[in-house]
């Protein structure tokens, strides 16, 4: 039996059914794409008596076309993708319709990563840095100069690893799924250790990453609390970086050159740098021993207080909550946590409303635990790859460079003689 008998048998029962070839053409895409689109819960397929074909039902292939159509007509400065990955609504955040902060109060980041990538959790899941990548990665590492910033060095890590993985042009699912296990701790492994050897760690991503940032030894509720904030940060709606990510994987980019757009995007000072500037305040006030002199001079220098607002959320970033309840556990974090809630009560009085955000709890984080202050950084944009890679991996089932807009130009009208 074939696949247009099987169609034969099932439109014999009710209800027109499409070919998979057949539902490729309507909706513009590859037949590889299709069953892609099945994996996703977008579409649903039937099997034969003998599993030799599959069809579709028409009517729901046809609204899954309008739906692409619609998304590919949305005027300029209007753009918006369609994402399985993450929602926010009503000041919360979900992964694949599960509560973010209920996942990551649950599982550790490696966990909440490949349910992220795979709608599944893999219990004790563990990334490990093949040693060819881990070498060149830290070679090209080596050779920049000292002051180089931790994005700096995440970037010039991902080239590396690239350069040396022979596999990363192959943009199937396992494939790509393969190079983020590898990635991940490569980029971790790549960076300066803070720590003595034996401070090393376990395996396990958050302890790796630890000794990157401080040369404290970690107690088990502070490698929790990092812990925590890595699997908090994993991904967060189309920030600019994500979106830089999406338009990289559009253009069919391999997944290092993907994570690599992500980290350009990240660097801005509108993005990246929010914790680092959150760090100093918090490092000011506590040197100052009050937050209202150190207020006072950001208001009085016309700039905005870091670490508090988001525009997708009215009250407290559900991030930021889930942080400072879990630093109140942790002893070390009570200066740190007094003095942000001393800078919260102060700016309060202005009556606009602004709430704490992620920043401001991981500046509690890195200032409680003795990091520098770009550590928040490098824990944004280590916990943000495995979200990139989510992204990439949604891109490459969609249609090649649909993410690329019209210019409007308003330049001299041509043509001109000359110069």
């Amino acid at each position: 039996m074939n696949e247009h008998s099987a169609r034969a048998d099932d439109q014999a029962a009710g209800g027109r059914r499409l070919t998979t070839q057949e539902a490729a053409e309507l909706l513009g895409v590859k037949p590889a794409t299709v069953y892609a689109y099945v994996s996703r819960g977008q579409l649903t397929s039937r099997r034969d008596a003998v599993g030799r074909g599959s069809t579709f039902d028409a009517h729901e292939v046809e609204a899954l076309a309008r739906r692409s159509r619609r998304e590919a007509a949305v005027p300029a400065g209007e753009l918006s993708v369609r994402t399985a990955l993450t929602a926010i609504e009503s000041d919360r955040y979900y992964f694949r319709g599960v509560d973010a902060v209920e996942l990551a109060t649950a599982f550790r980041y490696e966990e909440v990563a490949e349910w992220l990538w795979t709608g599944t959790v893999q219990r004790g899941a563990r990334f490990t840095a093949p040693p060819e990548l881990l070498a060149a990665a830290r070679r090209a590492v080596a050779a920049l100069a000292d002051h180089s910033g931790p994005i700096d060095r995440l970037r010039v890590a991902v080239a590396a690893a690239a350069v040396v993985d022979p596999l990363r042009f192959d943009l199937s699912e396992q494939a790509v799924l393969a190079s983020a296990r590898c990635l991940i701790p490569t980029l971790v492994g790549a960076l300066p250790e803070a720590a003595p050897a034996q401070w090393r760690g376990d395996g396990r991503l958050a302890r790796q990453l630890w000794s990157r940032l401080t040369a404290q030894e970690p107690d088990p509720d502070a490698l929790a609390v990092l812990d925590l904030a890595l699997a908090l940060l994993v991904d967060h709606d189309l920030a600019a970086s994500t979106l830089a990510v999406r338009v990289a994987a559009s253009a069919r980019a391999h997944p290092y050159a993907a994570v690599s757009a992500g980290l350009g995007a990240l660097e801005g000072p509108l993005h990246g740098a929010a914790g680092r500037l959150a760090h100093r305040m918090l490092a000011e006030v506590l040197e100052r021993g009050g937050a209202a002199p150190v207020v006072a001079e950001y208001l009085r220098a016309g700039r905005r207080l870091p670490g508090f607002g988001h525009r997708l959320y009215k009250r407290e970033d559900p991030r930021a909550t889930a942080l400072f309840a879990r630093l109140e556990g942790l002893p070390q974090a009570a200066p740190a946590l007094a003095a942000a809630r001393e800078v919260a009560a102060v700016a309060a009085r202005d009556g606009r409303g602004l709430h704490a955000n992620v920043d401001l709890a991981l500046a509690v984080l890195t200032t409680a635990c003795g990091m520098r202050a770009e550590a928040g950084e490098t824990v944004f944009a280590v916990a943000r790859t495995a979200g990139w890679i989510a992204h990439a991996l949604e891109e490459y089932q969609e249609r090649p460079l649909r993410m690329r807009p019209t210019g409007h130009y308003t330049g001299p009208r041509p043509p001109r003689p000359l110069p």
